[in-house]
C-alpha cells in the first residue's frame, strides 16, 4: 500500500491548492500522477525543482510518476503568470530543448524500480496525429468559452491582450491530462499555484467526457498545485544577480550553483530545506536546533547547498565544489591553490583576463575594472575607492596604493587571487 504522499506534501509546506478527495484516492491504492514541463529553453533552473521534488516525493510514496515534457505545447506558449506572448519556438530548437530537459529529470527520478517506476512522456507525440478539425470537435465542444475566460490566467491578459493561440493553451494541457487518464490510467495532475486553471480545466475535460457526475469518486480525476517559493522579503526565489540559477552546468558552474544555496538567508533555509531536500522531520528539526546555536556556521544552509548539488551534478563534483569553496575563502587560499589539482581548479570560478585589455593596464586600478571587464569594481574610482579603504587584497596581501604596478608574483605562474571585502573573491587567470 502507498504512504501519505499529501501528508508529507503537508509538513513541509508544499500544497498550495489541492482537490477534495484526493488524499483519500491516493490513499487507497497506487496511483499514477504527472506534472507538464514546456521546453522553452534547453535546461531547466532551479524554479521547477519544486515541482521536480513533488514528482520524487510522489515516487517514493508508492506511486508512479509521469514527467510530460510539451514538445507539442511547448510550440504555443502558456500564458500562466505572463504579461506578455512569448515568442514561439521553431520545431529544431524545441526537440533539441526536450532531449536536454529529459536527461535533466532522469537524474531525479527512478526509471527501474518496477511497477511504479517513472515514464518519460511527449504530448508531441499524439498532438502531431490530430488535426484541427478533430481537436475542436473532440475537446472544444466539452468547455465554453465563459469557463476559458473565467481562468486567472486569461482574465490577467485581457488588458494587455492574448491570442487565440495561448488563449487555447489550456485546452491543450487539458487535453493532456485526459490522455495520459486513458492511455496510462493517470488520475492526478500537479503543478504550480498558477498551473491551477489549467489543471482544472483537464479535470473537467475527463468529467464530460467520460459522463462522470459530480459526486463520482471512484473514476475521478484529481488536482494539486504547490505554493510559489518566494524569500522572506517577499520576492520570488530562484534567481541570482545573473539571472535564473540552471541546472545545466554550462549555464550556471556547479560552483556557482553551491553558492546560491549556501548564501540563502538564515529567514530563508527553514522553508528551503523542507522543499528542496529528503532530509526527514526530525532531521531538519534537529539541524534547526544545531543552526539557532550557532547560525554563524550555516548548518541549514550548507545541508541544502551540499545535497541539492549532489542530487544535481554528482557526489563527485560536489565534493570538488566544496573543496574548492573552502579553498576561495580560506586565509590559506594562496597555499591551497598553489597545491590544488586540475580538476579542483575546474570547479573554481576563473576570470580569464584577455590580453588585449590587459594591455590597458597601467596599475592594480586598471585591472580591477578595465581589465576584467568590471567585474571586481564597476569604475575606476570605485576601484580607487576599495584599495584605499583597505578592502582589496592580492594573493591575500592587503594593498592600499591604487597605483601598484601588475607585478605581482602569480600563483602556479598564471593565477591572481584577488579579495574584495569579506565576502567576495575571484581568481583570475593571465594566459
Amino acid at each position: 500500500m502507498p504512504t501519505n504522499f499529501i501528508e508529507e506534501l503537508k509538513w513541509r509546506g508544499m500544497i498550495h491548492d489541492i482537490m477534495p478527495g484526493t488524499e483519500e484516492a491516493l490513499l487507497k491504492k497506487v496511483s499514477a500522477g504527472y506534472i507538464g514541463f514546456d521546453p522553452t529553453a534547453d535546461s531547466l533552473h532551479v524554479g521547477h525543482l519544486v515541482q521536480i521534488m513533488t514528482l520524487v516525493h510522489f515516487q517514493r510514496a508508492g506511486h508512479k510518476p509521469y514527467a510530460l515534457v510539451g514538445g507539442a505545447t511547448g510550440m504555443v506558449g502558456d500564458p500562466s503568470g505572463k504579461s506578455q506572448e512569448r515568442n514561439l519556438l521553431d520545431a529544431e530548437t524545441l526537440q533539441h530543448n526536450v532531449a536536454c530537459v529529459k536527461k535533466q529529470l532522469e537524474a531525479f527520478l527512478d526509471f527501474n524500480s518496477g511497477s511504479n517506476a517513472a515514464e518519460m512522456v511527449n504530448n508531441y507525440d499524439w498532438f502531431e496525429k490530430m488535426s484541427f478539425l478533430d481537436f475542436i470537435r473532440d475537446v472544444g465542444k466539452h468547455i465554453s468559452v465563459n469557463y476559458m475566460m473565467a481562468k486567472d490566467s486569461v482574465k490577467k491578459r485581457l488588458e494587455t491582450g492574448i491570442s487565440f493561440t495561448e488563449f487555447s493553451y489550456q485546452l491543450l494541457q487539458g487535453y493532456d491530462f485526459y490522455h495520459l487518464y486513458k492511455t496510462k490510467n493517470v488520475r492526478l495532475q500537479m503543478g504550480g499555484s498558477d498551473q491551477w486553471g489549467n489543471i482544472t480545466t483537464g479535470t473537467e475535460i475527463i468529467r464530460r467526457k467520460e459522463g462522470h457526475d459530480e459526486d463520482a469518486t471512484e473514476r475521478a480525476a484529481f488536482a494539486l498545485t504547490t505554493p510559489l517559493v518566494t524569500k522572506a522579503d517577499g520576492t520570488k526565489f530562484g534567481k541570482s544577480e545573473s539571472g535564473n540559477v540552471w541546472l545545466d552546468p554550462s549555464r550556471t558552474s556547479p560552483f556557482a550553483f553551491y553558492q546560491f544555496w549556501l548564501n540563502a538567508a538564515d529567514a530563508d533555509v527553514p522553508r528551503l530545506i523542507r522543499v528542496f531536500t529528503l532530509y526527514t522531520k526530525d532531521q531538519i528539526e534537529e539541524m534547526e536546533r544545531a543552526h539557532a546555536e550557532a547560525p554563524h556556521l550555516r548548518i541549514l544552509q550548507k545541508a541544502i547547498a551540499e545535497e541539492v548539488t549532489t542530487r544535481v551534478h554528482g557526489a563527485e563534483i560536489c565534493a570538488l565544489v566544496i573543496e574548492a569553496s573552502a579553498l576561495l575563502f580560506s586565509k590559506d587560499a594562496v597555499e591551497l591553490l598553489t597545491n590544488a589539482s586540475d580538476a579542483l581548479i575546474a570547479q573554481l570560478p576563473v576570470y580569464e583576463v584577455s590580453s588585449t585589455l590587459l594591455s590597458e593596464c597601467q596599475n592594480l586600478t586598471d585591472l580591477l575594472s578595465v581589465g576584467t571587464e568590471n567585474l571586481i569594481c564597476s569604475s575606476k574610482g570605485e576601484a580607487r575607492k576599495a584599495i584605499q579603504g583597505n578592502a582589496i587584497s592580492v594573493n591575500k596581501v592587503k594593498i592600499t596604493d591604487p597605483a601598484t604596478p601588475l607585478n605581482f608574483d602569480k600563483i602556479k605562474g598564471s593565477f591572481l587571487l584577488i579579495g574584495n571585502g569579506k565576502q567576495k573573491n575571484y581568481i583570475l587567470s593571465f594566459k
